[in-house]
């Protein structure tokens, strides 16, 4: 067995810098604590020059990003949620539609990062198991490559039905389990993570109220779709 890596050796492959060292000294976390702070850190709830960089660049997750737009197909006159909106990419994208739009992360950076990159947007600091907003105020919802960092996705999926009108979609783009131990799910990151079967996120959908889900499994790429009975 391959000796596991160091604090240091996880920092340099992630591309942690000095002010990355910096915060983790100054949180007084003990080491075993270390894997779930860099996860936080790169991915779960982004900060630092680095986390800037990555969730402000145009092209970061391009792919994600094309997938759920192409599906929600945006109109004047819809309002969009996306939940976990990082750097804003997305919402400046869709913003392009005419559709209204709504960002909202649990991050302090990547609410002011998401707001430099999508001025037309409207972004707000917040919690996916609590949405801020009455029930039937959107017609569609977002999520890329943020729901394998929920604790209880049941939740956030009954909180999106909630603030979703009748026919409101949604559309999930995430990662299967397939993937864990590569690029799109490294470790230690994946081992902090849900990376759910395709018939596992299906079920999710359908526990929480959903209906016509359907899902695409592109090599690992899973988008999810779904609507709010009108009836």
């Amino acid at each position: 067995m391959s000796p596991q890596p160091n604090r240091e050796e996880l920092m340099r492959a992630f591309g942690l810098g000095e002010d990355d060292r910096a915060a983790w000294s100054d949180s007084g976390l003990s080491e075993e604590a270390f894997e779930d702070w860099l996860t936080d850190r790169v991915a779960r709830r982004p900060a630092g020059a680095r986390a800037r960089s990555i969730y402000g660049a145009a092209d970061v997750h391009d792919f994600a990003r094309r997938a759920i737009l192409d599906a929600l197909a945006l109109t004047r006159g819809d309002r969009l949620l996306e939940i976990g909106c990082g750097g804003g990419r997305l919402l400046r994208d869709a913003s392009e539609s005419g559709a209204a739009v709504t960002g909202l992360d649990h991050s302090e950076a990547m609410v002011a990062l998401a707001r430099e990159n999508a001025p037309a947007a409207e972004v707000v600091l917040g919690r996916a198991e609590d949405l801020p907003w009455a029930a039937g105020t959107f017609t569609a919802v977002a999520m890329s490559v943020v729901f394998m960092f929920f604790a209880a996705p049941g939740r956030v999926l009954e909180e999106c039905r909630r603030v979703l009108v009748p026919a409101g979609r949604i559309a999930i783009f995430t990662t299967a389990p397939e993937l864990r131990g590569t690029p799109a799910a490294p470790e230690p990151l994946a081992g902090r993570c849900h990376l759910y079967s395709d018939a596992e996120l299906l079920s999710l959908l359908q526990s929480a109220g959903f209906s016509d889900v359907s899902l695409i499994n592109d090599d690992g790429g899973q988008l999810v779709t779904a609507s709010v009975s009108a009836g």
